[in-house]
């Protein structure tokens, strides 16, 4: 009878279940069952999924707390996503939980919804598109809220939500005015939902620089906010906002707020608070010493541990804006030590250090600082082309100074006496030789020390020093301004042998620093340890009484051998040459030949680099001493003009007297030149001659007559020896070279271009030319795969009257074949030569049967023997002017 029962129970039971799974019925049962299900098992799955995907998303982004905050923490990635690709699996997940109980669990009758739980799977498919940056179907998920449950409790989530999305769609017009057309008409929204509409609203006016509306939404959100984040963030962007409007009070207020909330508020907001209200400390008037507490005592609390960057960091800003460069270097390095993942941060240690350098005219330093503060900036950042710019400008004055300080180090060194130059070296050796030494010893307690702890059982790493985070060769500590240019002046070869004398002489240096490095040291100690113990095999238990008597052996004879082990090893003892004078001064030039290319190399670099200083950086006084080198270091004629004009530009706006002393030098030395002409008001005659010269000789060129253009060019470019015209000149000069000496001449004519006016139009174009079109033209090699053949008559300069016959029967030939390809051209290739090129002749046979039939047939019996050559190789010969080679190649 129970089993009876039971067996009509179950029955029942899976009959009411499949009743109840129909979303076509419109009664209690089913909308429970439905309702039940999405909210307690869809529903609870794919919100798991989301969150977890959210606090993931929120775990990987970084904040920059340099510029103002979003509102909304969300990575930003410019990725195009892929049908079917995902960033997170948990939104992909619940994406598919959503999708499920849309289809499963929808019970749409009569055009209206009956399960209440659908709203939140919508609201759930479009967030997770949302964070997967699929914008327009996270749209329409939102808008299928909006327009099919109007009724919906979500309806303001759905529209925050869709206007997160024209946000991120750039229509941040239309999501201002959804908003405050919903605010507008919609008068009970309160608590979370008004928040979170003002927070996207506030997101939209900083998008448009609307920052005074903006504040308004801002402090609507923080009001409303349940959330302890949120309510922080907001608070902390409200700052911000005040910051860039200047309102520096309420700031100062917005920013104690977020202080004030203690650990309600998370650590970086505290933190970068306290940074804001750091940077509008009064450094005249403050209270310093309040300042340094406040700095310590967060220094001194762990939890700031990961923030320890930021506050050294304030500390430094504090000693930059007091002008105590010493310990703003040592505090922004604690903060590079301290390195968290702020990398603007970094950046800003990096190029406020650089700026330090650069505030001390200590370029080279500065330059390094300045490179490693590009490497973490983002190319988009603000900053980052115009310290781009700079960094290349710096590199230009760095490659100019070592010019000259070399150039001039050996000029000097070369003009001593032989004592001055010994002693001179002797002091340099003398230095050397205790830098070494130290950094031998560094090197052994180093050596001892890994030795220690590999046979320890501790694993954990050494503490970086404060400059192991730095640039190469920049330290904590100031280098002097400017070096001496006597120091080290030539590169050291590779070591080479010396005499045992030179080895005893020098037992101070880096070989008697360590005691296995000094074979005499160690042979002394040898000896000493058998005078005690006697010969002794290695092994265990080596001084016992036992081992001793077995080892003993006469001391008188070990001490002998022992003495002349000793002199055999200082007879092969090898010394660096670096610790020798000798070895410098062999190096230095003795033909005075290679000192004057010298000094004009280092006035052409001193002439650059006060071009720079005037014209880029604005160093008037570095570019004055620059120029004034130049006159004082016997400067090439071309030099002295534009030398006397730059500094009568620069003494104009300080020192009269001075701009009217090299005015009158430019009148009475140069009086036919530009700048005279300026100063007597006949500038614009100048210009019209110069133009008119130019164009003419540029019209030669055009026509082809290199050779005409190439002896005019020659005596304009010395016309105009000094004027900024004579660059005109020089690029057609380059171009002219090109065509009559090859492309070896070409390059070097480009290359003084580029040296000689680094602030030309011309030198950009030349520069790309020299890295890119040069070294393609330089890969060319005879071999490439043949398309036609052509036959090549040399000749000698003019032939136009001497081969008129070979010209007559090859246009003969050439009209008698029947081939448009085959045709006839009389080339230029050098100053002397001239080519006759029969061209366009299908393949190599064909060209010999060619020049055979022309030299054997009585219409033409051509006396001319021509060399038969592709035109692919015939192309490398007229780059190259390499026709010997050639020829060379073929025999």
């Amino acid at each position: 009878m129970k089993k009876t029962q039971l067996k009509y129970i179950l029955s029942f039971g899976i009959i009411a279940i499949l009743l109840a799974c129909s979303t076509k019925k419109d009664n209690f049962v089913n909308r429970k069952w439905h309702s039940v299900n999405t909210e307690y098992n869809v529903h609870y799955n794919g919100d798991l999924a989301l969150q977890k995907g959210i606090t993931d998303v929120k775990a990987t982004y970084s904040d920059n707390f340099w510029e103002v905050l979003p509102l909304e923490r969300m990575q930003i990635t410019e990725e195009e996503q892929k049908p079917g690709d995902t960033k997170n699996p948990n939104f992909e997940r619940a994406e598919t939980k959503a999708t499920k109980a849309i289809q499963k669990h929808s019970m749409n009758i009569g055009g209206y919804e009956k399960n209440n739980q659908i709203d939140e799977s919508y609201l759930m498919l479009g967030k997770a598109r949302y964070y997967e940056h699929r914008y327009l179907p996270a749209m329409e998920a939102f808008n299928y809220i909006l327009y099919k449950y109007p009724n919906s409790n979500n309806v303001y989530q759905a529209q925050v939500w869709r206007e997160k999305v024209n946000l991120k769609l750039e229509n941040e017009q239309l999501a201002i005015k959804n908003l405050n057309r919903t605010l507008k008409g919609q008068k009970k929204i309160k608590g979370q939902d008004l928040a979170d509409i003002n927070a996207v609203l506030a997101q939209a006016y900083i998008t448009t620089n609307v920052l005074d509306s903006a504040i308004a939404s801002v402090k609507i959100s923080k009001k409303e906010t349940k959330l302890k984040e949120e309510k922080a963030r907001y608070t902390f962007i409200l700052g911000q906002l005040y910051e860039k409007l200047n309102y520096k009070d309420s700031a100062f207020v917005a920013y104690q707020e977020v202080i004030d909330m203690k650990r309600k508020s998370p650590r970086n907001y505290t933190i970068y608070s306290h940074l804001k209200q750091s940077t509008q400390f009064d450094f005249e008037t403050g209270d310093s010493i309040a300042f340094h507490k406040k700095l310590d005592k967060l220094l001194a609390n762990i939890e700031n541990k990961g923030f320890r960057d930021v506050i050294h960091h304030q500390r430094a800003a504090f000693y930059d804006k007091k002008g105590n460069d010493k310990l703003a270097i040592v505090h922004y390095n604690k903060s590079l030590k301290n390195m968290s993942t702020d990398r603007y941060l970094a950046a800003s240690n990096f190029r406020n250090i650089s700026n330090i350098y650069y505030r001390k005219k200590n370029f080279h330093t500065s330059k390094k600082y300045l490179d490693s503060t590009l490497i973490h900036l983002t190319e988009k950042s603000n900053e980052f082309k115009s310290l781009k710019k700079k960094l290349e400008i710096l590199t230009d004055v760095v490659k100019y100074q070592d010019i000259i300080r070399q150039a001039d180090s050996v000029i000097v060194v070369s003009k001593m006496s032989p004592s001055e130059k010994n002693k001179y070296y002797q002091d340099y050796i003398d230095k050397l030789k205790i830098s070494d030494s130290i950094a031998a010893k560094k090197l052994s307690i180093n050596g001892s020390v890994t030795n220690q702890n590999s046979k320890s059982d501790m694993k954990s790493p050494d503490l970086p020093n404060e400059n192991m985070l730095l640039p190469p060769g920049a330290g904590g500590s100031f280098p002097p301004p400017t070096m001496s240019p006597l120091k080290n002046p030539v590169i050291e070869p590779p070591l080479t042998k010396n005499t045992p004398a030179d080895f005893i002489a020098n037992a101070g240096g880096v070989q008697s620093s360590f005691y296995f490095y000094n074979p005499a040291t160690l042979a002394q100690g040898k000896l000493n340890f058998k005078k005690k113990w006697g010969d002794r095999k290695l092994g265990d238990k080596w001084n016992t009484i036992a081992t001793s008597k077995q080892n003993l052996i006469d001391a008188t004879n070990t001490v002998d051998i022992v003495e002349d082990d000793i002199q055999d090893k200082i007879k092969d003892v090898v010394v660096e040459p670096k610790y020798t004078t000798a070895f410098y001064i062999e190096q230095l030039p003795k033909n005075s030949k290679v000192l004057d290319s010298l000094n004009i190399e280092a006035n052409y670099a001193r002439f650059q680099l006060g071009s720079i200083f005037k014209e880029k950086l604005k160093e008037n006084k570095l570019a004055i001493t620059s120029f004034e080198d130049i006159l004082v270091n016997k400067p090439e004629s071309k030099l002295v003009l534009p030398t006397y004009y730059n500094l009568y530009q620069l003494f104009g706006s300080e020192n009269g007297e001075k701009a009217t002393a090299y005015k009158q030098k430019i009148i009475s030395e140069y009086p036919e030149s530009r700048y005279a002409s300026a100063f007597n008001n006949t500038a614009i005659n100048a210009d019209v001659t110069a133009n008119s010269e130019f164009n003419t000789l540029y019209s030669k060129v055009e026509k082809g007559l290199f050779r005409e253009a190439n002896v005019e060019v020659d005596a304009l470019v010395k016309k105009y020896d000094g004027d900024e015209l004579n660059a005109k000149f020089d690029v057609l000069k380059a171009k002219i070279s090109a065509r009559l000496f090859g492309l070896s001449a070409y390059k070097t004519a480009l290359q003084k271009i580029v040296k000689n006016y680094p602030k030309g139009e011309e030198t950009k174009k030349i520069e790309s030319i020299l890295t890119s079109d040069i070294p393609a033209l330089e890969a060319l090699e005879f071999g490439a795969t043949p398309k036609s053949f052509n036959l090549v008559f040399v000749t000698n300069y003019p032939n136009e009257t001497s081969h008129k016959n070979l010209m007559e029967k090859l246009n003969k030939y050439a009209k008698e074949s029947g081939d448009a390809k085959i045709k006839v051209s009389n080339d230029i290739y050098s100053v002397e030569k001239n080519m006759i090129v029969l061209h366009g002749i299908l393949n190599k046979m064909t060209a010999e049967s060619v020049a055979n039939y022309l030299k054997e047939h009585k219409d033409y019996k051509l006396k001319d023997t021509p060399v038969i050559i592709s035109n692919e190789d015939y192309k490398v010969v007229q780059v190259k002017k390499n026709l010997e080679e050639y020829l060379a190649k073929i025999k």
